[in-house]
């Protein structure tokens, strides 16, 4: 699918999904505090067992989500523009290659969250007709990101102006 050029994200996504999984593991700990804090030592059935099973998967998950999943996207994650098609390529454990032809883009939109505001990066969303919606090409750039939006948008209207 890919003809061996695709460009992969910049490093600061790296950083921007380190943040995120931060985050996610600050809440859960917040989670696993307030069971530990809340429920009594002594109240029974699995509640001994859950006191350090808990903390252990608490754990486990942090170093998964903040010490490898981000490097792991960041080597999967691929996305590629040719003269027919926009390309993407998700997912570490079940990936999906995703494909929109340029005849097919309807809008393409720069989107910047918060998060993406601090590491300088947006996000490319290429709308279409199709059922499957729209099709995101996560955290570039915030320049690469405009200048993509605008080259797809361009191309678009040129088909469109061809077919008609």
């Amino acid at each position: 699918m890919f003809s061996g050029t695709a460009w992969e994200l910049p490093r600061s996504a790296i950083g921007l999904w380190t943040v995120e999984s931060a985050i996610s593991t600050i809440l859960l700990w917040l989670g696993i505090g307030a069971f530990l804090l809340f429920v009594p030592a002594d109240a029974g059935g699995p509640v001994p067992v859950l006191r350090w099973v808990l903390p252990a998967l608490g754990l486990l998950y942090a170093v998964v989500a903040i010490g490898i999943r981000p490097r792991i996207k960041h080597r999967i994650y691929r996305w590629e523009i040719t003269a027919e098609a926009a390309y993407t390529r998700t997912g570490w454990l079940t990936q999906t290659w995703t494909l929109v032809p340029i005849s097919r883009i309807q809008t393409v939109d720069v989107t910047r969250g918060v998060l993406q505001q601090m590491f300088g990066l947006a996000t490319v969303a290429v709308l279409t007709a199709s059922s499957q919606g729209t099709v995101r090409i996560w955290h570039l750039e915030h320049l690469v990101a405009q200048r993509v939006a605008d080259d797809l948008a361009r191309r678009a209207e040129l088909v469109r102006d061809q077919a008609t």
